[in-house]
């Protein structure tokens, strides 16, 4: 079985404005990087069921949510998140993304996915938009897994520079997810200690100073290997961020493209026996085109080495 890619022309249509480093040519430049290989199923996200939604985030913020878009201009959700008149299609489209990757993988369609979509989606807590984030796309994926397919243990590796502190905030009450999230600290958005267990000791963070080089990132990796062999996941997501690389305008992390191929090999060995590959990566931050492009293609080289 082959890889998919779930990805929706919406994307492109979300415009957060002149200067915003979370602009539509980021799904651009992956897509066209991507369109290049023949080893790869491209698929359109479903519609995310509003049960879903309802047990990420809360009623009352969903409904505002879908209320925001504004008919034309930007609105801004907080000082980061913009929204335009086509965003709601994007948004939605986002948490579909890993609706649409999930099925497949149940129906055995192919083996694993990656979700190439936006706005992303770690920041969005459960009654809030946040850091270019309207909804926690990786809690939708493990609220969907659980709902539907009865998952007792997912784990979700967040390996974007910031802290995930939506996914977080959507995870940390839930007894079936293990979050686990390597980021810069101190930093935006602040939190993301060893404090931040969960209420089921159900999150290990790992914070690194800013300057962290691909040496001292993969020792403080180990950890995380660790807890997933400890942990013995049934479905791994990752909310893939690609703004640990040393190119990247928005952190301090010294990653290169060929280590986010490392990351993902060294997770899906740890955990293949386990989750017999089933995995679904989703794509969250990354602002330097050519090093998100060419990051993003190693993490799915990984994908396929593990089908």
């Amino acid at each position: 079985m082959k890889t998919a890619i779930i990805h929706s022309d919406s994307y492109e249509k979300h415009i957060t404005g002149d200067g915003h480093p979370e602009q539509p040519k980021r799904v651009i430049a992956i897509k066209e990087k991507l369109k290049k290989r023949k080893d790869l199923i491209w698929e359109i996200p479903s519609q995310v069921p509003e049960d879903i939604l309802a047990m990420t985030h809360s009623k009352e913020y969903i409904e505002n949510l879908k209320n925001s878009f504004p008919q034309k201009g930007l609105k801004f959700l907080d000082g980061d998140t913009v929204v335009s008149p086509d965003s709601k299609k994007a948004v939605f489209d986002a948490a579909g993304s890993t609706i649409r990757a999930i099925d497949g993988i149940e129906n055995k369609q192919f083996k694993n996915a990656f979700c190439l979509s936006r706005p992303p989606g770690h920041h969005a807590e459960k009654d809030r938009a946040m850091g270019f984030c309207c909804i926690s796309n990786a809690g939708v994926a493990a609220n969907y897994l659980i709902s539907k397919y009865n998952y007792k243990k997912i784990a979700c590796v967040d390996f974007d520079v910031h802290w995930g502190n939506g996914n977080y905030d959507i995870m940390r009450n839930n007894k079936n997810t293990l979050y686990i999230s390597t980021h810069q600290y101190p930093f935006y958005p602040g939190g993301g200690t060893d404090k931040d267990k969960g209420n089921f000791n159900n999150s290990l963070n790992i914070p690194l100073p800013a300057g962290t080089n691909s040496e001292q990132y993969f020792n403080a990796f180990d950890q995380v290997l660790k807890r997933l062999t400890q942990y013995k996941p049934d479905f791994l997501l990752f909310s893939a961020g690609f703004d640990a690389h040393k190119n990247d305008p928005l952190a301090q992390f010294q990653l290169s493209s060929k280590d986010f191929y490392e990351i993902t090999k060294r997770t899906l060995k740890a955990t293949n026996e386990f989750t017999k590959g089933k995995v679904v990566s989703i794509l969250e931050g990354g602002y330097d085109l050519n090093a998100l492009a060419e990051s993003a293609n190693e993490h799915v080289n990984a994908l396929i080495e593990f089908n």
